[in-house]
């Protein structure tokens, strides 16, 4: 059972089975949301996340081309986004080490240029990473 947390702590989850993959998105919609050059992710099993507090201050942003991004509005910590089905979990809301390392980049047409991505052997593609 994996368990995370917003900054403040008041919106708490847990995950019922690992995540299947975990991945740096460098688009400039990650970009502008965390105000860094990427985001770092793990996309779970559909149905494994529960919310276990504080689901009454999830608020998210739904832009009409892209995964809702869901939040705590009373920190404003970003939690994970979401297609309604799969959820791409931020891995900085861990409590502990989810067992899953990064194994690709995405969107990396759009990499901030002040800050190169790492030559760290992991798969790149210039769009979203194809679905297998």
């Amino acid at each position: 059972m994996l368990t995370g947390s917003c900054l403040c702590g008041s919106v708490r989850y847990e995950i019922d089975r690992p995540p299947v993959v975990a991945g740096y998105c460098h688009c400039t919609r990650c970009q502008h949301r965390t105000g860094s050059a990427a985001a770092c992710s793990a996309l779970l099993e559909p149905g494994s996340l529960r919310v276990t507090a504080g689901e009454e201050l999830l608020g998210s942003w739904d832009p009409p081309d892209g995964w809702s991004k869901v939040f705590c509005t009373a920190c404003g910590g970003a939690l994970w986004a979401t297609n309604g089905e799969i959820y791409g979990v931020r891995m900085g809301t861990f409590d502990e080490d989810p067992g899953i390392r990064p194994s690709y980049h995405q969107f990396v047409d759009y990499a901030a240029p002040w800050e190169p991505i790492p030559d760290d052997g992991l798969a790149r593609y210039p769009e979203r990473r194809p679905v297998s």
